[in-house]
């Protein structure tokens, strides 16, 4: 099932996707039987907002190895774990906006795991059973920051820099997907979820010995090679195999809302 989150009458509602029509949730995002109540509309007669309001954004670095060889870093012997702050986020369509002073600004398609059902020191052969579902992602990343800070949080936590969606699909097998990025339809990133270092059950079980995991958390589980700048103008495209298509365009940020 897809399941997105959508603007009606100024507030936010859970809806069901089908073909081009979208229907409305049946119970709480969070029940164990997700079913389908009356039309809403067309997917085109909807704005879409990303999937999950997440009290936080779990992401994972270096998770693909070809990804930590073409940054020239090693592969990490543990999940290497960061954080994205909830205001970074925004959905399907909306635009990225590239801060006037960042320098050089990269694209990262990312498969997003849904966290669906609360859990602290999670076990690896229950961590599925927590699981909601799975979106598609965007760990936008500004270059120069995260050189010259030598940690990631504002190289990663700008406003916009964390595009979620279009939905999220459940019941989806998640161990060997494809993951594709495009920038204004060129190719630039192809991976699998087979090639990720640490898989899922790991991450949970990792996370969740560090911090209570809540319904609607998102885990980043890392990016494949293949990443590449972005600048105002470009159409950025995540699609993930058995999920959809996420699409962004990138904006420049106006320098007047912006401190130097």
């Amino acid at each position: 099932m897809l399941i997105c989150s959508f603007l009606a009458a100024a507030e936010p509602r859970f809806g069901v996707v089908e073909g081009e029509s979208v229907f409305e949730l049946a119970g709480s995002l969070f029940d164990a039987n997700h079913k389908r109540g009356q039309l809403v509309g067309s997917l085109t007669s909807v704005k879409l907002l990303p999937p999950v309001s997440p009290s936080k954004i779990m992401c994972i670095g270096r998770n693909y190895a070809a990804h930590a060889k073409e940054r020239g870093e090693d592969v990490p012997s543990e999940p290497l774990l960061f954080l994205k702050p909830p205001s970074a986020l925004i959905g399907n369509g909306q635009a990225i906006e590239i801060p006037h002073n960042a320098g050089r600004v990269e694209h990262e398609a990312e498969l997003a795991v849904v966290i669906g059902k609360q859990g602290r020191f999670i076990r690896q052969q229950d961590a599925l059973a927590h699981v909601l579902g799975y979106t598609c992602a965007n760990d936008v990343s500004a270059r120069d920051y995260q050189a010259r800070d030598r940690q990631w949080t504002r190289a990663k936590g700008f406003d916009t820099f964390c595009p979620l969606g279009p939905w999220i699909a459940t019941g989806l097998d998640t161990s060997s997907i494809s993951i594709h990025c495009t920038v204004n339809g060129e190719r630039k990133q192809d991976g699998n979820t087979s090639q990720l270092i640490f898989g899922i059950p790991h991450l949970i079980a990792h996370i969740s010995a560090i911090m209570t995991l809540y319904p609607g958390d998102i885990i980043l589980t890392g990016t494949p090679a293949g990443v590449s700048p972005i600048k105002a103008g470009d159409i950025l495209e995540v699609e993930i195999e058995g999920i959809g298509k996420l699409q962004n365009p990138v904006v420049g940020a106006d320098r007047k809302t912006q401190a130097e």
